[in-house]
């Protein structure tokens, strides 16, 4: 089995609210809670994880 490789987000910060992400999979990103990375991982079309980072981007969610 090849190791997978998780990303954190440039953004996080040690407070423990973070998700990693594996962009090693061809048309899928896994995300799963850092805190718990012997947990589940979420599994969603690179499409729709394109689309969510863009939404995040454009403030189209209007959190602060």
């Amino acid at each position: 089995m090849t190791p997978v490789s998780w990303r954190k987000s440039s953004y996080s910060q040690n407070g423990g609210n973070c998700i990693e992400v594996a962009p090693d999979f061809p048309g899928l990103i896994p995300v799963r809670d850092s805190k718990d990375p012997s947990g589940p991982a979420l599994l969603f079309p690179s499409d729709a994880w394109r689309s969510f980072v863009a939404a995040v981007q454009a403030d189209e969610f209007g959190m602060v």
